[in-house]
C-alpha cells in the first residue's frame, strides 16, 4: 500500500478520485510533458490513466504513486516504480511551472530516495531525464546521480538514464533524517 510521506514542506499523498481533476491538469501542461520527454495526449486517456491509478496500480501494489501537496495545494506527481529501461526501481516526478526553481523538485527527489531505501529496501535508484532538460540534469548531479548510459527514441531525442545511490553520502541527511 502507498503509504503517506512527508519531507520539511511537501505532502506525498497517495491519489483519491477527488484529485483527477489536478492531475490531469499537471498532464495536459505542455511545459510539464516537453520536460517529461512525452507528447501531449488528450484529456480521456490522461483521464483513463489515472483511474488506472486507483483501480490497477492500487489495489495490486503495483508500484507506489502520490500526488504532491504544498500547503494543501498540488504541486505535481511522483512515482517509485519498476524500470523497463534496467533491473531497478525508477523515481519520477513532475511540477507544476509555477512550482519551478523553489527547491521542491530537489525535496521531492530526496524523500522518493528516504522511501526506496527505508520502505523499499533498495540500494540504489534511477532516473530518465531529457538530454535537452539541463535544469533537471544539474539537480540530478547535485544529488548524486551518476550517468549510466544514453536512451535513443525512434524520434531521435536522447534520455539520459541516470542512477544513484539510496545511501547517504557525506553531508546529507541520512534516510532517517528530516529532508
Amino acid at each position: 500500500m502507498t503509504p503517506v510521506l512527508r519531507t520539511e514542506r511537501l505532502e506525498f499523498l497517495p491519489y483519491r478520485p477527488e484529485h483527477e481533476d489536478v492531475f490531469v491538469a499537471l498532464l495536459r501542461d505542455a511545459e510539464v510533458c516537453r520536460w517529461m520527454g512525452q507528447d501531449l495526449v488528450p484529456e480521456p486517456r490522461i483521464r483513463e490513466l489515472f483511474r488506472a491509478i486507483l483501480t490497477d496500480v492500487y489495489p495490486q501494489q503495483r508500484f507506489d504513486v502520490w500526488g504532491l501537496w504544498l500547503a494543501g495545494g498540488y504541486v505535481g506527481h511522483a512515482e517509485v516504480k519498476p524500470t523497463g529501461n534496467v533491473d531497478g526501481h525508477e523515481l519520477v516526478t513532475a511540477l507544476a511551472p509555477r512550482y519551478w526553481g523553489r527547491g521542491l523538485g530537489g525535496e521531492a527527489v530526496r524523500g522518493l530516495l528516504r522511501h526506496a531505501a527505508d520502505n523499499l529496501g533498495l540500494t540504489e535508484a534511477y532516473g530518465m531525464v531529457g538530454a535537452e532538460n539541463t535544469a533537471s540534469l544539474a539537480l540530478c548531479r547535485r544529488l548524486g546521480f551518476r550517468h549510466v548510459r544514453d536512451v535513443v527514441g525512434e524520434d531521435g531525442t536522447v534520455t539520459r538514464l541516470l542512477v544513484v545511490s539510496t545511501r547517504a553520502r557525506a553531508g546529507e541527511p541520512t534516510a532517517k533524517d528530516p529532508v
